[in-house]
């Protein structure tokens, strides 16, 4: 039965461990690149938004720039930069970024929700 099938998936899902950035693929706003810096064979991007839409980095937290999700360092109050390998810079369209290039971003999932509910009280 489709209840048992969805049972027996909820219980193999719920014994693995949850790894990785959850991305649910919106576009919670745009941001702009201002700043790319080679360093030791990577790229570190900045990226600048508009932090009066309410939305919010953490450091080590996620970020999702045009589809890639990344994990964020140097998180600011209106900006963060991420940390780009050869291969996803090769493999993606980070490749073409140059100082103000706009971004389609989504932030944080759980940040999100922590976020509002810590407003909420």
């Amino acid at each position: 039965s489709t209840l048992s099938s969805s049972s027996a998936a909820s219980d193999v899902y719920k014994r693995q461990r949850l790894d990785g950035h959850m991305v649910q693929g919106h576009v919670d706003q745009v941001g702009a690149c201002t700043q790319v810096e080679t360093e030791n064979g990577s790229w570190v991007y900045s990226f600048k938004y508009d932090a009066s839409l309410g939305n919010l980095t953490i450091e080590k937290g996620s970020v999702t720039v045009n589809g890639v999700s990344l994990t964020v360092v140097n998180s600011k109050d209106d900006g963060f930069s991420v940390a780009i390998i050869p291969y996803t810079y090769e493999h993606t369209n980070f490749n073409g970024f140059e100082v103000g290039t706009v971004v389609n971003l989504e932030f944080d999932v759980i940040g999100k929700y922590v976020a509002r509910l810590h407003g909420a009280r």
